[in-house]
């Protein structure tokens, strides 16, 4: 069970680092004034938006500005405690994980729902779209894990209790 944790751990660890990234210099773009912005990052969207065919970043729809609501003020500081807790391995990365995963799987399946529906995803776009779903299940398995041992022995296998001395 500890490889596998070890590998859900990479793999979200590698996520959630281009997530901090991806989250407040691209997608915040949806959702922010434009002038907050150097021209290079505009434009990176933009390519992206016209390679891949994602016609929710050029068409913006209502909903889907309220999910990135969501990931800039939700998911985005997940992301953070989520790289520090699998970095320094706490225990409580398990709780991070499952709240992470479960938002993230809730959203994807709304825009994955939007795409597939309306007809207008290319093969490419569904491509960029389904990792994050896998991602968001990932998430929802490690938080579902028992913590690793290292984070069990440093609270001696049991929560931290306080006590008072007696005299």
């Amino acid at each position: 069970m500890g490889a596998i944790t070890k590998l859900i751990d990479a793999i979200l660890f590698f996520n959630f680092l281009v997530m901090a990234m991806v989250t407040p210099l691209i997608d915040s773009q949806t959702c922010l004034p434009a002038n907050i912005y150097p021209d290079v990052l505009i434009n990176a969207r933009k390519w992206y938006s016209q390679e891949c065919g994602d016609y929710l970043y050029s068409e913006m729809p209502h909903f889907f500005v309220g999910m990135v609501w969501i990931e800039l003020l939700f998911h985005w500081p997940l992301v953070l405690s989520g790289l520090y807790g699998i970095s320094a391995s706490k225990s409580w990365v398990s709780t991070t994980c499952l709240i992470y995963g479960t938002s993230v799987s809730t959203c994807m399946v709304a825009v994955l729902a939007e795409l597939l529906g309306s007809g207008k995803a290319l093969n490419v776009l569904l491509m960029n779209y389904y990792p994050s779903l896998v991602v968001g299940i990932l998430a929802i398995l490690r938080g579902l894990m028992p913590c690793s041992a290292k984070a069990a022995s440093a609270t001696g296998g049991r929560p931290a209790m306080s006590s008072k001395k007696r005299a």
